[in-house]
């Protein structure tokens, strides 16, 4: 069984900046109490922010995250501090999309991920971005990511 985190050690409960940069940011783990069960934890983050790495201009997507956990869980306040990380980040939607991806995948080893970035149109053009790890168990539930397609004022 997984050691349990000190409190000393997670970010939870204690003022925490966010960090200046995604490789400043700490991710914290948990166990997962349930590692004989598969579910789907989701994770969405409506307002993430980064910047474009050639004009400095924002962007913005609707990031959805599910994954099947194995031993470990990813604590939510890292998380929240991790993705607003990337306010600061030159970095093209398909980068910040995948780098979330393999970054969380190689922490938790999870026994499926998946992430949706749904970007919002920059020169009148939106780029999704979808990265996936692992094999979906059998049997998993998992609901559509409720992200609809852009379509403008249409």
């Amino acid at each position: 069984m997984a050691k349990k985190p000190s409190a000393k050690s997670l970010q939870l409960g204690r003022p925490t900046p966010i960090p200046a940069s995604p490789d400043e940011a700490k991710l914290d783990r948990v166990p997962n109490p349930h590692p004989d069960t598969d579910y789907v934890a989701r994770f969405t983050m409506p307002e993430f922010t980064c910047l474009c790495p050639i004009t400095g201009q924002p962007d913005f997507a609707h990031l959805v995250l599910d994954y099947v956990p194995d031993r470990f869980l990813i604590e939510s306040k890292s998380l929240k501090l991790y993705f607003n990380s990337f306010r600061n980040c030159g970095a093209f939607h398909e980068d910040c999309t995948v780098r979330i991806g393999k970054t969380l995948a190689a922490l938790l080893k999870p026994r499926w991920l998946r992430i949706g970035g749904y970007w919002y149109p920059r020169g009148g053009m939106p780029i999704d971005v979808f990265w996936q790890n692992g094999k979906l168990p059998a049997g998993v539930w998992v609901p559509d990511q409720g992200v609809a397609p852009y379509r403008g004022r249409g």
